[in-house]
């Protein structure tokens, strides 16, 4: 899957899905407000999603990785990566915010 980049020097398409693809993604900061690991998704009021061109909101993420969730609850700050996976917006990466 790729996606367009307003802004990209050559016009170029990045991919934006993978093992290699997260470990390059921006983070963004955001508070947990709901944690469903039973369908492993999380709800986050975050703050802009520069790889996604998305502006800030509240919005509901798949969990790349369900155990990702165990780690936080809802109130919590955190700082996480996120990609569009499968036509899905997914959690990458998921840490308390310092």
């Amino acid at each position: 899957m790729f996606q367009r980049h307003a802004g990209a020097a050559t016009g170029g398409f990045k991919p934006t899905s993978g093992d290699a693809a997260a470990g390059a993604l921006p983070a963004s900061e955001a508070e947990v407000r709901k944690v469903d690991t039973a369908a492993g998704k999380i709800t986050l009021k975050h703050g802009e999603i520069r790889n996604l061109d998305m502006p800030p909101m509240t919005m509901v993420f798949q969990a790349r990785d369900p155990a990702l969730l165990g780690k936080v609850k809802a109130g919590d700050k955190v700082r996480f990566t996120a990609d569009k996976v499968n036509g899905a917006y997914t959690v990458m990466s998921l840490e308390p915010a310092p």
